[in-house]
């Protein structure tokens, strides 16, 4: 008697994207590969969407030290369950969305496994599009607010507003009783008002240094997420005040010793993959919290979701944007469908 819950019949082979080694074009590749079969508490998903990330875009063009080639790309993902082993939860039917291993092949494919509890259930009110743009953006908001211990009334700088981690941490940190300051190009500083932020700067203004001087007074900043990394971390740890919080999510730069003793920061390393690669069931889990808290408040319309630029699922549309994610320039979340 089989143990294995599923749809109708399901093909042996499916399509994928695939890196066939790094390169600088990320030149990608259409394959004809086996539909993986679920094992455990692993589900089977048709894979409906997949939101597309800057670090999707530097990994393809770098590699990772854990990719085995062809290298299927891509991380976040929505999708049906279509096969699990009788028992587990969310069961055939359930429309999933999550944020997979960095380590493992991608989700850039038709079928795709994830174990079930790294997995968040979609409601019905949330479009599976709309629920792509949420996980690495918002996950990694969430997680670098929580290691910036934001109280009531703290001051907040987020470096880059209008990127989508920009996005949802000026969101959840007015939701937590900061004042938020950011910055943004020019024709987007409407659009993160709207938001909640509470003053915008624009980031090519070469006084910007002085002007949030201005702005905030002396003290320095209480917090800041440092979505850039290189001298912006230096200038953002400048602008803290003695032992201020900073969340960053890329490589720290050399810091000189006298602004560390100056300063003397709380720095908190942001690493959404790490929760696979520590192979840390706990923080995998805590994914499909957050995942819950995203998709509740999106839901209930307590957040704004990034625009959504739809992709084509084929190897020449998906090079092209991810190419564009590196260029920058625009606003909101490019995001492939794959099927539906």
């Amino acid at each position: 008697m089989s143990h294995i819950q599923q749809t109708t019949d399901l093909p042996s082979t499916m399509r994928a994207l695939a890196l066939l080694e790094p390169n600088d074009a990320i030149a990608l590749s259409e394959l004809s590969v086996p539909v993986p079969s679920p094992e455990g508490n692993e589900l089977l998903v048709k894979v409906e969407y997949v939101g597309l990330n800057h670090g999707d875009a530097n990994f393809a063009k770098q590699g990772f030290c854990k990719w085995h080639y062809p290298h299927i790309l891509g991380h976040d993902a929505v999708g049906v369950v279509v096969q699990a082993n009788k028992g587990v939860f969310p069961g055939v039917g359930a429309r999933v969305v999550w944020h997979a291993s960095l380590g493992d092949q991608g989700v850039l494919s038709e079928y795709t496994t994830v174990p079930n509890y790294a997995v968040s259930v979609v409601p019905d009110n949330v479009s599976p599009a709309d629920a792509a743009t949420l996980p690495c953006s918002g996950m990694t908001a969430l997680i670098a607010l929580d290691k910036l211990q934001l109280s009531e009334g703290d001051s907040l700088f987020i470096d880059a507003g209008a990127g989508g981690v920009g996005q949802f941490a000026i969101q959840f940190a007015k939701q937590r009783g900061a004042t938020v300051f950011t910055t943004a190009s020019k024709h987007n500083h409407k659009l993160l008002k709207q938001l909640g932020a509470d003053v915008v700067f624009d980031y090519k203004d070469p006084k910007l240094e002085d002007k949030i001087r201005r702005e905030l007074g002396p003290q320095g900043f209480d917090a800041v997420l440092d979505c850039i990394g290189g001298d912006t971390t230096i200038r953002n740890v400048e602008l803290m005040r003695f032992c201020g919080r900073i969340a960053c999510l890329n490589e720290l730069p050399k810091f000189e010793q006298e602004l560390m003793f100056r300063r003397a920061p709380n720095i908190g390393i942001v690493s959404l993959g790490g929760a696979w690669l520590a192979n840390s069931l706990c923080a995998q889990q805590k994914l499909s919290f957050m995942g819950n808290l995203l998709l509740d408040n999106a839901a209930r319309g307590e957040i704004k979701l990034p625009q959504i630029h739809a992709v084509d699922f084929t190897a020449e549309a998906v090079s092209a944007a991810l190419n564009k994610q590196l260029a920058g320039g625009f606003t909101g979340k490019q995001v492939v469908q794959v099927s539906g």
